[in-house]
């Protein structure tokens, strides 16, 4: 009889702890809801919209990534510089460069492109994904956006080329974009940059070693600006200022201004400038163009968009 009376208390001691769990846990849960329900929502972020009106800004890349599904096409056209005068039409009919390119959004932020060049017969691959955005509560001042691509130069080995082996042809750029839409018309960016080349051209001192002309790793900094005169048009402006000083050939630096269109569907661009090329690393590393000099050039880039 006390062994079952003992089974009989344990059972109900356990019968206790149970409905005291039971109901903890029913008070917790009901807690949880009057919690949940009492909490204010938590407002979504709400982001700066349309700092830059496209990918491109003259020479360069804006911060902007185009939303998810955008296929884009590109026309990069540099004339000659203008110092020729009336002989070949002010740079109209010299030796151009042009590059033409597609791009794909696939994920949110993140954009992939491909691009072939008349000079040196380049190609590329590129990437730009958007890391963080500047919001409207101002929680986030500024939008940043890391753009990267390789290039190749795909020209048949000869006697002008420095080609020994294929990594010989290869070229990369890395830029960091830092933009803030200051008012509703007046946006600005500035763009950290570091490019390298594998291979580069050398010369023969008086005792005939063979020295580099230049370092292989070139850093720079460009700074770029729109404004708004309408709803589709702005006026645009971009400076790129070389830093590392190389042994011979330093390049020089780019100032360029122009006018952009933009429609629903369309960017277009028309500018005069110093850069000749149209891969960015080219141009940081052996633009000569002065504009001390007068030797600007025309230039335009051309965007079509479509959304899948």
């Amino acid at each position: 009889m006390e062994q079952r009376h003992n089974y009989s208390s344990t059972i109900a001691r356990f019968a206790r702890v149970f409905l005291v769990i039971a109901l903890c846990a029913s008070f917790g849960n009901l807690m949880a809801q009057d919690t949940t329900k009492a909490a204010p929502t938590g407002k979504k972020k709400s982001y700066v919209k349309n700092t830059f009106d496209g990918n491109y800004i003259i020479d360069n890349q804006t911060v902007m990534v185009p939303i998810k599904g955008t296929f884009e096409f590109d026309i990069q056209h540099r004339f000659g510089t203008v110092n020729n005068g009336s002989a070949d039409l002010f740079g109209l009919f010299a030796g151009a460069n042009m590059r033409l390119a597609a791009s794909y959004v696939p994920l949110k932020d993140l954009q992939v492109g491909l691009g072939g060049s008349n000079e040196y017969m380049q190609v590329d691959l590129n990437l730009k994904y958007a890391i963080l955005k500047e919001t409207k509560d101002g929680s986030m001042p500024v939008s940043i956006t890391y753009y990267g691509n390789i290039v190749g130069d795909t020209r048949k080995k000869d006697a002008t080329t420095l080609f020994v082996t294929n990594s010989d042809r290869l070229s990369y750029f890395n830029q960091i974009i830092i933009a803030r839409k200051v008012t509703d018309k007046f946006s600005v960016q500035v763009s950290p940059t570091y490019s390298h080349f594998n291979n580069l051209e050398g010369y023969q001192d008086a005792a005939g070693n063979v020295l580099p002309k230049m370092k292989n790793d070139n850093f720079s900094v460009a700074l770029a600006g729109r404004y708004k005169i309408s709803d589709g048009a702005a006026l645009i402006v971009n400076y790129d200022q070389p830093l590392t000083q190389n042994p011979l050939d330093n390049p020089r630096p780019n100032i360029s201004f122009g006018i952009e269109m933009k429609t629903s569907g369309h960017d277009f661009e028309i500018f005069f400038g110093n850069y000749g090329s149209v891969e960015p690393q080219y141009n940081n590393f052996f633009n000569q163009n002065d504009y001390k000099k007068g030797q600007f050039l025309l230039g335009f880039n051309i965007s079509r968009l479509w959304n899948f």
